[in-house]
């Protein structure tokens, strides 16, 4: 336990050295207020899907919030973060020092999932607290609300909705990590590997249908909470536990040291 906790420390200490992990982060809180800010130049209006709109109120603002800022995180923020973490240590040598001193590959592996995961996390609460205190500030404040296909719910029950839509998109988005880092372990090369991360989630639809959460995952999560389309949660899962099988079962056998 206390070999792990070392390696998380070293593993943080390593991301947030490099100048891209805090531009990324930068521009993404930056994003974060213009987005505030075209909500309102809409005049409160917004959409859970091109025919359906809503009016915001302060209390179902926050999932809106998540709409253009989500294709920041699934295609630019976090194949960065992915590459970043495994091609790009793998270029520079930093794999060799890590690996000499007898660190489990397992559990670096383990250190970077844990580590960008948090991050990630991180910025969704930011985007979530910033959701709801922007739409108290900016928009009606009603006594109970609804989201697509709910019934009416009262403030407490529609600020869970809000907390476990972000929480799926959690999920979305660690899927997408997952298949990232697989890539990334194929193609160790930092620009091939972002080229097929980026053309992975794109042509993922051409896979299935049921993976159109990474073109539309701020819609496809209303559809999901509302009930419907529920396999695409076993979809999501599947990424994820068979992108573990596959990374961890690479990451230990590839030779990072020589």
């Amino acid at each position: 336990m206390i070999i792990l906790k070392n390696i998380l420390r070293s593993e943080t200490e390593r991301i947030f050295k490099r100048k891209k992990t805090w531009i990324g982060i930068g521009i993404y809180l930056l994003l974060i207020g213009f987005q505030c800010l075209f909500l309102s130049t809409f005049g409160g209006v917004a959409f859970y899907s091109p025919e359906e709109e809503v009016t915001l109120n302060a209390l179902n603002t926050a999932p809106f919030l998540l709409r253009e800022l989500g294709l920041f995180l699934l295609f630019i923020l976090i194949p960065m973060l992915v590459v970043d973490s495994f091609n790009g240590e793998y270029t520079s040598g930093a794999y060799r020092m890590v690996l000499l001193r007898s660190v489990q590959r397992g559990k670096l592996f383990l250190a970077k999932i844990i580590v960008l995961s948090i991050i990630v996390f991180l910025l969704l609460m930011i985007t979530m607290t910033a959701g709801i205190i922007y739409g108290n500030i900016a928009f009606p404040h009603v006594d109970e609300t609804t989201f697509l296909d709910t019934a009416v719910l009262q403030p407490l029950a529609a600020y869970g909705y809000v907390l476990l839509y972000y929480l799926t998109a959690f999920l979305i988005l660690f899927s997408a990590m997952m298949i990232g880092s697989l890539i990334s372990i194929i193609l160790p090369n930092m620009i091939l590997a972002y080229i097929g991360i980026i053309g992975f989630l794109v042509g993922s639809i051409y896979i299935s249908d049921y993976m159109v959460f990474f073109l539309s995952m701020a819609d496809t999560i209303f559809v999901l909470l509302a009930g419907q389309k529920r396999m695409m949660f076993l979809v999501i899962l599947f990424l994820i536990l068979g992108s573990y099988i596959l990374n961890i079962g690479i990451w230990k056998k590839r030779d990072w040291i020589g």
